[in-house]
């Protein structure tokens, strides 16, 4: 059983979208799934959405979490990861940034190599990005270039958040991930690969969201800066 956990916070255009792709993924694949939707009192009522999804494909298929205010991604998948039934565990975005049509490829390169993570990579060969104006790009580069630079973790995309997880390493490393907002996700490879786990790549194209507006901000920027800073004096 695959858990796919996915943190929602104002998606409610994008929830049946991206629910109707990983069903149709999942089933194309012959792969049984059980997908934990975390909301954090969205305003646009995206609990509503979720609601509708689970009454129409079933409780087996849809978990909910339903959380009071906005307390982050950190603790989101930590929730999720409580009601997650499935032995391998998949991070990804809900607001279409990511397809469900390279979840299959994940699988693979993780039955073939036997590593307990396969990230997507915006950067390997094969991948890329759809939709960031220059500015965003640049952002990007620059962070996983600094992450690069500072921490060696002999991955390309640190900061990327579609993942597939063997479900130990989760339970091992999330409770002691210090991080908040986009660093959060390059502590979880950081930790992971110090702690002997090993990492695989898959080229994926990420594509901005068209529903909605993004999270990235000055504040998301600070906190990826002070994350990283703190690996560095850590590892």
């Amino acid at each position: 059983l695959y858990s796919i956990i996915l943190p929602t916070y104002n998606e409610r255009e994008n929830l049946p979208i991206i629910y109707y792709l990983i069903d149709k993924t999942f089933n194309e694949a012959k792969l049984d799934y059980q997908v934990v939707i975390v909301d954090d009192s969205s305003p646009d009522n995206t609990l509503e959405v979720a609601e509708a999804i689970q009454k129409s494909y079933g409780e087996k298929h849809v978990t909910i979490v339903s959380r009071e205010g906005k307390l982050g991604l950190g603790t989101a998948y930590i929730a999720g990861l409580k009601v997650a039934k499935g032995e391998r565990i998949i991070l990804m975005d809900a607001d279409l940034s990511h397809h469900p049509k390279e979840i299959p490829k994940m699988v693979k390169v993780m039955d073939e190599t036997k590593v307990e993570i396969v990230t997507g990579t915006r950067y390997a060969k094969g991948g890329g990005v759809y939709g960031w104006d220059l500015k965003r790009k640049i952002t990007s580069k620059g962070a996983n270039f600094l992450a690069d630079f500072l921490l060696n973790p002999g991955v390309s995309d640190l900061t990327g958040s579609f993942r597939l997880y063997e479900r130990r390493v989760l339970e091992s490393i999330l409770p002691a991930i210090k991080c908040k907002g986009y660093a959060f996700q390059m502590e979880i490879i950081v930790r992971s690969k110090h702690a002997g786990f090993k990492v695989e790549e898959v080229p994926i194209v990420f594509v901005d969201r068209i529903y909605g507006e993004s999270k990235l901000g000055l504040n998301e920027i600070t906190l990826f800066i002070k994350g990283l800073l703190q690996l560095f004096v850590t590892y």
